[in-house]
């Protein structure tokens, strides 16, 4: 992969100014100097409205599974299981990273796997991955489009490919380690972003049948690693953040010993929001009740009319200071024959914008 030239660096800065006038969104409030130079006071205020983009996709299958949901045609089962090689294109990076902040969106979290070229551990990183100046050049140009990027490192043991033969040494010395390394450079390279997300979702065995290697860590196991990674970001002067789905099978442990700076993202991607409300919906709810910030996360994954129906419900039912925004997630791999369902994604999250603006008192 080439890296970002300063040609199309300066296109893309070029691109953010000459569209100030025309998003709805972040751009209509000020200058470009006004956006860049944001305080932590003013972000920490705004209502998020942010997507997760892949950078690497090698969270899933150590093997070619059979089958995976109704999502994936026969062609693109490939995609799910790891590979050695980056799988991203740049021109679709470009294009969804500006229309994201023409839609008035204002957050990108970046899943980075194994896809930088790590100075701690690069034995990880795959082919292709991206340079250390070739990160740094994306960060300045995200800024300048007015989107904050928020790095994510998915430390659960059912999406941790990424770590390649480390993944087969959870729990251990070396494990840790690696781990906290990678968080520390990470975070450095951030410039010690606000948020830092840890992914920990779907760590049973049920969401690993596919996989050759299962592993699950529960009761105590689980906590240890899990504060392990929540003090080591900490450290870094980043506030955690998590998927809240632990707390659908634990709900009594998780309130009695989540930390409350734990920043929550509970994720539904359902069409069905009438009374009585699933499990899965109602965390939102409990979220609210136990006193956590949390940011509601959709999808166009089942439907593209999910995310809207989220956000309104959200905006309803849970509102107030602890509702710090709403994140999309594709979850598709950054790649063309994908280019229209991320481009949808976008536009789910401009749509539920607008119709938020209507809901407003």
């Amino acid at each position: 992969m080439k890296e970002l030239s300063r040609r199309n660096f300066l296109r893309n800065t070029a691109l953010a100014v000459g569209s100030a006038s025309l998003s709805p969104g972040v751009f209509a409030s000020g200058s470009l100097n006004e956006i860049v130079g944001t305080t932590n006071e003013s972000m920490d205020s705004r209502m998020i409205w942010g997507s997760l983009i892949h950078l690497s996709y090698n969270m899933w299958c150590d093997r070619l599974p059979d089958k995976w949901g109704k999502t994936y045609t026969h062609d693109q089962m490939h995609y799910v299981k790891e590979s050695d090689t980056l799988r991203f294109d740049d021109n679709l990076w470009y294009d969804i990273t500006e229309r994201m902040a023409k839609a008035g969106m204002n957050m990108v979290v970046i899943d980075i796997g194994d896809g930088i070229k790590f100075a701690s551990h690069p034995e990880i990183s795959v082919k292709n991955a991206w340079s250390i100046s070739r990160i740094s050049e994306e960060l300045t140009r995200l800024r300048t489009l007015g989107l904050e990027p928020i790095p994510k490192l998915n430390f659960s043991a059912a999406h941790d490919e990424w770590l390649h033969k480390y993944a087969r040494m959870v729990s251990t010395p070396v494990y840790y380690k690696v781990c906290a390394d990678l968080i520390v450079e990470v975070a450095a390279l951030f410039g010690k972003p606000r948020f830092f997300h840890i992914g920990y979702d779907e760590e049973t065995a049920g969401n690993q049948s596919a996989y050759a290697l299962s592993i699950v860590r529960q009761h105590e196991l689980w906590w240890h690693d899990f504060n392990f990674i929540v003090d080591t970001v900490q450290a870094q002067g980043c506030r955690p953040w998590m998927w809240s789905d632990y707390e659908w099978e634990h709900p009594e442990d998780f309130y009695n010993k989540m930390p409350k700076n734990i920043l929550q993202s509970n994720w539904y991607y359902g069409l069905e929001f009438k009374k009585p409300e699933s499990k899965r919906l109602n965390t939102f709810r409990e979220l609210e009740k136990y006193g956590y910030d949390q940011i509601p996360t959709g999808s166009n994954w089942n439907s593209p009319e999910s995310f809207g129906k989220l956000t309104a419900w959200c905006l309803k039912e849970i509102p107030g200071p602890l509702l710090k925004g709403f994140l999309q997630t594709p979850w598709f791999p950054t790649l063309e024959p994908f280019r229209e369902r991320h481009f949808q994604a976008v536009e789910n999250v401009a749509e539920a914008i607008s119709a938020s603006k209507l809901q407003s008192p």
